[in-house]
């Protein structure tokens, strides 16, 4: 009975700890007002690497005292021009100046400004461009929202107009440049926002020297400062291809000495720069508007090095390292897929020739150190994706030539895996590489994961912090991998037991991988959770074997449904402030705006699945799974019926990966992911399955379903219960010494049926049904027939089965 309700307890068990892991969230000490006023001074173009005590010495001071971060300058346009960032400053969502531009530059300002009273000032483009946001770009922003939240605001010089402009175009307060004396000016708003001028040169000492104007400029503004006043520096754009990370320096009261973060980055020293209308908006204690800002308030936190030039390396050394990953990640997934493309075709002729054929003839054996060395490659190109996360601890973006220095480290970590696999105990079993393999995998994400996700922000196979999708927790090729390795894992183990705990074993796996996956303090994935538990869940049911039914099907939809329904409710319980993603669209689908983030999602899907290398990869996998794999000569589905519960996790990695992606905007990457891992082992074990196929076996005496034996399971020969791998593992790596096969003549003869013995009369007395012989009625005996001894039957040889002698 216990053994019945055991995986439908381990189900409701996995979903509440995934509800209680979405909904718990870290402390992010809810901002308070802090200022009377708000400065808000933008330099386009500046970077950590133009800040030092000689050409920037008033912001060197300022960012000693203050908080410094990281600035991620996304808005609706790549790259974010000049114009773009002002109009995203104010609109504090993703928005850009309409009008043609030259791919990949950035055109010369020219914003027309009105001053028609010598107070204020007008934007005469600015209907055209708040329609241009609203009814053409996916994110609906709404220029002028940061301005409409204050009763007045100021502007100096015609950038800062485009951020403060209302969404009909008025400016309150406007100067084209810093007066003499810009205290009255500074001072008569609660807001104020300054152009100090832009950084747009190539050369260093052009940099220098525009750095050194922007800071003369700087230093006015901060003699004229009101008193309890918050400012806020911000390199608010690029100035041209390719995107980099901008400084941000907040100094006022509260503010002291802290990395800058907010809850849309969840990682410390990075913001955005859509978070900068929230920002100053919470320190002065005002109320958000009623279309809630894409960013959120930024706040200080501490463990900030003491030392300026240390705390300044951490941003620039990212900015370099978000730089180079760009360029170095975009082949390396065009490699990656090359390689597995290439390697898929080398398979296909091993499949064909791996299966012993029972006739006199058939095809010539594919040598044994050729099919050695495929395996090694198989295994190789599983832990490619693994590797490069790991050879982000090494800073290869500060070598001369970053590209060749990752892909060394690459290499010799994908070379000392793929030998720590090798030389593992079990690598002779047929699943003894698929385990190995995943749970590598598994334990390198993982770690990478419970200590902070270092490895994926700015890697290669990580997240940039230029593109300002995340900033914190898995990536999209992180998801991939960590949810094939847990479920492979899972199916390996479960694998080892008997047949009613293997759902147990499944759902118990995978719920630790929905915790790690959706935790705001880990993954921070809740809709990759949700997906993942819709996998576990088909895993699950299909573990001990038969096929997806309907209501197996059910019961995997209900328990997804289930995860993603408690976190709603539970999301939509907080403020309107601190809500996730998945609470932020349903409150947007109530109040009719919910169809910008399914069209956003609808957009992000498409240009993914066009322009993303994983895409090739995942349709490679694809075919090659269902035109080679799965046919009668291809092996997986016998492998399939000799472990189900490998093929439950296969199944329930295709079911996680594409909710996964397709939720989260990500189209067939997590897939292309998935199958980086999961293809290269699946054709590995098919192999060996193969070359077991007319193996001669011989049944264990005693043995029967009532003691775990499966038939689909690999049951029948000596060996473990439950299908496990048993003292030969499924013979080893094809060209390994092998039983002989059903075609050749057997080594040794069976033994000889003995003749039944004479028949005997009954002894005296001796009566019965037992009795060979009855006499008749004419008082003749008759002597019943001798039954033949049953030979030991022959069945197919599973890899966890010895040969018969």
């Amino acid at each position: 009975m216990l053994r019945r309700i055991a995986p439908a307890l381990l189900t409701v068990l996995v979903v509440a700890l995934g509800v209680t892991a979405l909904a718990a969230r870290p402390p992010q000490g809810t901002p308070q007002r802090t200022a009377d006023f708000v400065v808000l001074a933008g330099i386009a173009g500046l970077r950590w690497e133009d800040v030092d005590p000689q050409s920037t010495p008033t912001l060197w001071r300022m960012a000693q005292e203050g908080s410094i971060g990281s600035l991620s300058v996304r808005s609706a346009h790549r790259p974010t021009c000049p114009v773009d960032g002002w109009l995203t400053l104010g609109a504090g969502s993703f928005a850009a100046w309409n009008g043609s531009r030259s791919a990949g530059g950035c055109p010369a300002a020219a914003v027309a400004v009105e001053q028609p009273d010598g107070i204020g000032a007008n934007l005469p483009d600015q209907e055209s461009v708040v329609q241009y946001n609203q009814q053409r770009l996916p994110w609906g922003a709404l220029p002028g929202s940061l301005s409409e939240s204050v009763r007045c605001s100021v502007a100096v010089g015609p950038g800062a107009a485009v951020a403060a402009a209302r969404p009909f175009g008025r400016v309150d307060r406007y100067a084209a440049a810093l007066p003499a004396d810009p205290r009255t000016l500074l001072g008569s708003c609660v807001l104020s926002i300054v152009d100090l001028g832009t950084v747009a040169g190539t050369a260093p000492a052009t940099r220098a020297e525009e750095a050194r104007a922007a800071d003369a400029q700087l230093t006015r503004v901060l003699a004229a400062r009101p008193p309890r006043s918050l400012v806020l520096v911000a390199g608010i754009s690029d100035t041209a291809q390719p995107a980099r990370l901008h400084v941000a320096v907040a100094d006022g009261p509260g503010w002291e000495r802290g990395w800058l973060t907010s809850a849309s980055t969840g990682r410390d020293g990075y913001l955005q720069l859509v978070d900068l209308a929230p920002t100053a908006l919470a320190a002065l204690g005002r109320p958000m508007p009623e279309r809630l800002f894409l960013g959120r308030p930024a706040i200080s936190t501490g463990d900030r090095p003491a030392d300026l030039a240390d705390a300044i390396n951490a941003p620039a050394d990212a900015d370099r390292e978000a730089a180079a990953q760009r360029t170095v990640s975009g082949w390396f997934f065009t490699l990656l897929a090359g390689v597995q493309v290439l390697l898929a075709l080398a398979v296909l002729p091993l499949l064909r020739r791996a299966r012993p054929h029972a006739g006199p003839s058939g095809p010539t054996p594919v040598s044994g150190r050729i099919v050695a060395v495929v395996e090694l490659l198989l295994v190789a190109a599983a832990l490619t994706v693994p590797a490069a996360l790991l050879a982000d601890a090494v800073p290869w973006w500060r070598a001369e030539h970053p590209g060749w220095i990752f892909a060394g480290v690459t290499a010799l970590l994908v070379a000392a895996g793929t030998a720590a696999v090798r030389f593992a105990p079990g690598y002779a079993g047929t699943l003894g590489p698929v385990g190995a393999v995943a749970g590598l995998t598994t334990l390198v994400v993982g770690l990478d994961v419970l200590t902070g996700a270092s490895l994926q922000l700015n890697g290669v196979v990580g997240y940039s912090a230029l593109q300002g999708g995340r900033y914190a927790g898995l990536s999209t090729v992180g998801l991939g991998v960590l949810l094939a390795g847990a479920l492979l894992s899972g199916g390996w183990l479960a694998q080892r037991v008997q047949r009613g705990w293997r759902p147990a074993v499944m759902v118990a796996v995978g719920g630790l991988a929905v915790v790690v996956v959706g935790s705001p303090y880990l993954g921070a994935d809740p809709v990759g959770a949700i997906a993942l538990t819709a996998g576990v869940s088909v895993a699950a049911v299909i573990s001990a074997g038969g096929w997806l039914t309907i209501s197996r099907l059910a019961w995997a939809t209900m328990a997804a449904l289930a995860v993603g329904i408690g976190f709603a409710v539970v999301d939509l319980r907080r403020p309107p402030a601190e809500r996730g993603s998945l609470g932020r669209f349903l409150s947007a689908l109530g109040d009719g705006t919910g169809g910008f983030t399914v069209h956003r999602s609808s957009t992000e899907n498409f240009e993914t699945l066009v322009n993303s290398p994983l895409t090739v990869l995942a349709l490679a996998g694809g075919l090659l799974v269902w035109f080679a794999l799965l046919q009668p000569w291809g092996g997986l589905m016998r492998l399939f019926g000799i472990y189900p519960a490998v093929r439950a996790a296969l199944a329930g990695t295709v079911v996680a990966a594409v909710l996964g992606g397709v939720l989260d905007g990500a189209a067939l990457d997590v897939m292309g992911a998935a199958a980086a891992l999961v293809v290269p082992m699946a054709a590995l074990a098919s192999l060996r399955v193969l070359g077991h196929a007319a193996d001669r076996t011989r049944p264990v005496p005693g043995r029967s379903r009532a003691d775990g034996a499966d038939d689909d399971s690999g049951s029948g020969g000596v060996g473990r219960a439950g299908g496990d791998d048993g003292p030969t593992g499924g013979g080893g790596p094809l060209g390994a010494v092998h039983p002989r096969p059903i075609s050749g003549p057997p080594a040794s003869a069976p033994p000889a049926v003995a003749p039944p013995p004479a028949p005997q009369a009954p002894a005296e007395g001796r009566t019965g049904a037992d009795d060979p012989g009855e006499p008749t009625a004419g008082g003749s005996t008759t002597v019943a027939a001798p039954t033949p001894a049953v030979p030991p039957r022959q069945v197919t040889r599973s890899s966890t089965e010895v040969a018969a002698p």
